[in-house]
């Protein structure tokens, strides 16, 4: 009999933790992992970080910037991308100015010039990579700048309804949902029509309107409060700001079956999930706990159900810095519950910056010592630019810090990010819990990852150069064309071309290097494709994110501010040479495309002939001119295998632009070739040879008035900027009286400041004619990822001119 008994509760005791074994074994769960770890080796993330000069501009000015690009997972500088975009988008979200910039090692820097056309209001500035667009635009970084236009009325913005408060009111019960009968922190965000948060009373009520409990927020609109709902009841909220008036706002309705999630500290290395079920059955249910900082590795935990609680202890140390996503299984590897949470660096990077002197006069010197204080790692490269401060109205500029570690990895925007990092104590990280319970955001669906194919993407990164795409139609049909080459040049006195093949699409790419600035190119086919036309695709992106800044304010201006600013922007361009000079350009190569030719002939060297025939039958021994049923053909010698004459006709460039056509090279007025290049031998270019190159340059390399042929298109075209040095005037003895007005209000800006092995770098500038107080920022980011900034301010009173 006992015996028999045993048998029994043996039994029962199999088939209750059955589904535990099966958990247990890992098949559900393994396959969950196994489709994180491959999405994660297989999506390269960049994260890009611009660091502008300053929050506010007047039309006419000149916006400066560095950009970083990194390493998602780790924030390490990563040099993948050789390119990066940067655009101001007013807004209706169009752009108004677009310039791209050569990244070196994950680092660039550059300059725009706002045009007069600009209506005063809030830009968003925004940046990425070409490989950036495989991914959802509010991947891309973002920030809000105020332009103002003095010159131009802004336009009335919409009145809200005074009757109702234009607020936006939302609750987010921790885990993801509100269970009948279980309670949940619910964490609520309320912001106003400017995009701020607001300072209410909140009174949660029933269906009969009975009060159950009273909230408020703690900063920014954000709070929480813990509720337990009961079976298939609705709540509301009734909102009462500042001004007495009140709208009521619906919870999310609480479900009858399902999970909640509670995540609180545990001492000072542990954090403590506590996950509560509600369910139809009574059994012992089997959870799983993935958690993973972004695309870092992922910490994994089993657990059981038992009354409908099950408690998993997770130590710190496991968790990656900055926001950790944690998501709750059920044994059905099903995604049930899940909620962020932020761990603070262990050692951040830390800024420091001291002037030599409390205040300073008009036109004197300023020596800044600055230094990193990371612990066991490299010094970091720092960026830095100095600022007038007026009572103009203009956003808080972002930081790399609060960017890297939080905004970047939440949907919407985020109130003062460098509030959270500026002093951390326990007030500033309960409010840090806040946006994570209120900002929740995946960067995938764990149902879509599991259940998809490897990624397929359609943007390649730009690891060699910039990619110009194009596609080929048929003029005659308007459909694409596949199989036909098209050649692409810029005409300079260094030939620059380059060929590409279009695919079953139609589409065509090519991969150009060592070109900057804006340049004329011309893409063309060959001579037996002339029934074909090619059209240049944008290589920004048409794709807007999610995110909506607060609108500008009409009529905030100090109009004796707006106009002292409009006055200096105006004084400094008509006094002062433009800061944007631009330098040598790096990388730019002396030699062609094709490199040394094997013959070079400088034709002012020799007696000048007045057609271009005489000059090649004379000149040239290495090209055989002759005709043929009335027309001009080039052969090339073929010196390298010794094989005689090519049977074919060579490439003809002049300036780097193919001719197809050797009767309107030989009718070209030679006297406007200053050289004649000849390459001897068989040449590879792409996916195709010539049997030799017949290169032809003029003395300014702008074709000289050569006449294209009317189907090949010419346009202007932005490549990547040139190095430009910021310029500012330098104050020593023998010009500080000058006579010349100085009323910059950008008094430094320095892209990148390398400190020594101690970590210590310094600033030297001078002050303008513009006294008042200046704010000093400094960006800076590690070898090893870790990210950091600084701001304080110095005085400058105005001096006496001697």
């Amino acid at each position: 009999m006992k015996k028999r008994i045993k048998i029994t509760i043996g039994r029962a005791i199999v088939l209750a933790i059955l589904p535990l074994l099966t958990l247990g074994q890992g098949q559900p769960m393994d396959k969950v992992q196994k489709a994180y770890s491959e999405y994660a080796s297989q999506t390269l993330q960049e994260k890009i970080f611009v660091h502008l000069d300053r929050p506010l501009y007047v039309v006419g000015e000149t916006m400066w910037f560095k950009v970083y690009c990194v390493e998602g997972t780790s924030h390490r500088a990563l040099d993948v991308s050789k390119v990066a975009y940067l655009e101001v988008l007013d807004k209706e979200s169009n752009p108004v100015v677009q310039t791209k910039l050569a990244l070196t090692n994950g680092q660039g820097a550059g300059n725009l010039l706002l045009p007069a056309t600009l209506a005063s209001g809030t830009y968003t500035v925004r940046s990425y990579t070409n490989w950036m667009k495989n991914f959802s635009p509010d991947y891309y970084f973002e920030s809000t700048v105020t332009i103002l236009n003095p010159f131009v009325r802004p336009e009335d913005q919409p009145v809200a309804n005074q009757q109702t408060p234009a607020y936006d009111v939302q609750f987010f019960p921790e885990g993801g949902q509100l269970v009948s009968g279980l309670t949940s922190k619910v964490a609520f965000r309320a912001i106003g029509g400017d995009g701020k948060g607001i300072e209410f009373k909140g009174t949660l009520v029933n269906g009969q309107n009975d009060t159950l409990l009273r909230f408020q927020p703690q900063r920014f609109g954000l709070g929480s409060f813990m509720f337990t709902p009961a079976d298939e009841g609705e709540y509301r909220a009734i909102i009462q700001d500042e001004a007495g008036k009140t709208a009521t706002y619906p919870l999310p309705k609480p479900q009858k079956h399902g999970y909640v999630m509670q995540v609180e500290e545990s001492g000072e290395q542990k954090l403590k999930i506590t996950v509560l079920a509600r369910q139809e059955s009574t059994a012992l249910v089997g959870v799983f706990l993935l958690a993973h900082t972004r695309l870092g590795s992922a910490y994994t935990e089993r657990g059981t159900l038992q009354n409908g609680k099950a408690v998993f202890l997770v130590d710190k140390s496991t968790l990656g810095e900055g926001i950790t996503h944690l998501t709750i299984f059920d044994q059905a590897t099903r995604p049930v519950a899940e909620r962020l949470y932020f761990q603070r660096p262990a050692q951040p990077l830390e800024i420091s910056g001291v002037p030599d002197k409390r205040g300073y006069t008009t036109r004197e010197k300023v020596h800044l010592d600055l230094m990193d204080l990371a612990a066991g790692t490299e010094p970091a490269t720092l960026s830095a630019s100095v600022y007038l401060l007026d009572s103009l109205p203009h956003p808080e500029p972002a930081t790399i810090d609060s960017y890297l570690l939080l905004t970047s990895d939440l949907k919407g925007t985020v109130e003062s990010p460098a509030y959270y990092f500026e002093r951390p104590n326990t007030e500033t990280d309960e409010a840090l819990d806040f946006v994570m319970l209120t900002h929740g955001w995946n960067r995938f669906r764990w149902e879509e990852m599991v259940a998809a194919p490897k990624p397929t993407y359609k943007h390649l990164s730009e690891m060699g150069g910039h990619f110009i795409r194009g596609k080929v139609l048929n003029t005659m049909t308007g459909q694409p064309a596949s199989n036909i080459s098209v050649f692409m040049a810029a005409p300079s006195p260094q030939a620059k071309l380059f060929l590409a093949q279009s695919d079953s699409l139609g589409s065509v790419r090519f991969e150009v290097k060592k070109l900057h600035d804006n340049q004329d190119i011309i893409v063309q086919t060959s001579r037996q494709d002339s029934i074909y036309r090619v059209e240049i695709s944008s290589p920004y992106s048409d794709q807007i994110s999610a995110r909506r800044w607060p609108p500008y304010a009409v009529g905030r201006e100090n109009p004796v501010q707006l106009l002292t600013r409009s006055i200096n922007m105006q004084t400094l361009n008509a006094f002062t040479s433009r800061p944007q000079v631009p330098s040598v350009a790096i990388g730019v190569d002396s030699l062609a495309f094709f490199g040394k030719p094997d013959e070079k002939y400088f034709l002012d060297a020799f007696t000048r002939f007045p057609t271009m025939e005489e000059v090649m039958r004379e000149y040239v021994p290495g090209v055989f001119l002759r005709r043929q049923q009335g027309r001009f053909q080039f052969r090339v010698v073929d010196n390298i295998t010794s094989q005689g004459i090519f049977r074919d006709g060579p490439l003809i460039l002049l300036d780097g632009v193919p001719v197809f056509d050797t009767d309107k090279i030989m009718a070209f007025d030679p006297l406007k070739v200053k050289k004649l290049e000849v390459v001897d031998g068989l040449y590879y270019l792409g996916h195709r040879s010539f049997s030799g190159i017949v290169s032809y340059t003029t003395y300014k390399g702008d074709l000289a008035g050569f006449e294209l042929d009317p189907r090949v298109l010419v346009l202007s075209y932005q490549f990547a900027q040139s190095k430009k040095e910021f310029y500012a005037p330098r104050y020593d003895a023998t010009n500080r009286t000058s006579r010349l007005p100085d009323f910059r209000n950008l008094l430094h800006w320095s892209p990148t400041l390398i400190p020594d092995a101690q970590g210590k770098t310094s600033l030297d500038f001078y002050t303008s004619d513009q006294a008042g107080t200046y704010r000093v920022v400094v960006q800076g980011l590690t070898p090893n990822g870790q990210a950091g900034s600084t701001q304080f301010t110095f005085e400058v009173k105005p001096g006496v001119r001697q």
